[in-house]
């Protein structure tokens, strides 16, 4: 087992190090000059100002110079400094990211209620009407657009009924429009993928010789079947929080919810390249972390995993 875990987090080593590539040349590839988009609403700095920010900030090395600056830099926890708020990136970074953590566990949560609830009683009841309005459910959530079915939420139960606040994070009542929004759309995919490992698993032999004993159906449907379907659907758990994470990009400007995504979409407005670069680089981090703790756990999970 320790082998297998060493295999997976080598494996991922050669994937940090291209995001770490991606996102440095992502940023170095925009137009403009960085200097003149920190001074864009300041007088224009003199040659000898410019020259002391270019040794400050790197931009007089060579460009692979640039790039080991920069990854040790990261290493260390250092993602450069915002053009527009002249604070360290970092800073910003840990004072949103526990609202986007928020948003991202609870739309996670209401996502796997509803998308295994949905999953597994269209499996149960398979060609029948409850199948038949899951899955038309469930298309409709892959086929809506999160921002739409967010505005239309807001429209409602904010604007409508004023139950809940259009914008802020001042308590969990802000949290619960957003995170509706985010989990209702990613449960629609989790139904869909919950229905067919379900139906997968009704159809084995060992379920055939739990029902031929005298096995309640309930606890076939609902104990025994479950455990070989659950291993492609955490698989795609995995998928779905970077699903989350990026939608929560859209859904919090929507909302006005300030996290992560709010963030990156003011540092788009005023080009503060550093701020993108550090919430891109961070985001992309998180993902492949959580992809490789759910590789991890397949081995712990899935028996006919090799662990050599």
């Amino acid at each position: 087992m320790l082998r297998y875990m060493l295999v997976r987090i080598v494996g991922a080593v050669p994937v940090l190090l291209g995001i770490t590539i991606a996102v440095f040349f992502m940023v170095r590839l925009v137009p403009g000059d960085p200097i003149d988009i920190m001074y864009s609403n300041q007088p224009k700095p003199s040659p000898e100002l410019r020259a002391q920010i270019e040794r400050d900030m790197g931009l007089d090395l060579p460009i692979h110079r640039q790039y080991v600056r920069f990854v040790g830099n990261a290493l260390q926890g250092d993602l450069g400094t915002s053009y527009r708020t002249k604070q360290p990136v970092t800073e910003h970074i840990t004072a949103r990211m526990p609202n986007t953590a928020k948003l991202t566990i609870a739309s996670l949560a209401i996502a796997l209620a509803i998308g295994l609830t949905a999953g597994v009683l269209s499996a149960t009841f398979r060609n029948s009407w409850i199948d038949r309005i899951s899955m038309l459910i469930a298309v409709a959530g892959v086929s809506v657009p999160a921002f739409w079915l967010g505005l239309m939420l807001i429209l409602l139960f904010s604007v409508k009924l004023g139950w809940f606040p259009v914008a802020g994070s001042q308590g969990w009542r802000y949290l619960v429009l957003p995170a509706f929004t985010l989990g209702l759309v990613v449960s629609a995919v989790l139904a869909r993928i919950t229905r067919a490992g379900m139906i997968e698993a009704l159809e084995q032999d060992y379920v055939r010789t739990a029902r031929a004993k005298g096995l309640h159906e309930f606890f076939v449907v609902y104990r025994h079947a479950p455990r070989n379907a659950l291993i492609p659907i955490i698989t795609i758990i995995g998928l779905l929080i970077g699903s989350l994470l990026s939608g929560a990009f859209i859904i919090e400007a929507v909302f006005g919810y300030p996290g992560l995504g709010l963030l990156a979409v003011q540092a788009l407005t005023t080009r503060d390249f550093p701020m993108i670069q550090g919430i891109v680089l961070f985001v992309a981090v998180v993902y492949v972390v959580v992809n490789l703790v759910v590789d991890i756990l397949y081995g712990f999970i899935d028996p006919r995993i090799k662990y050599t």
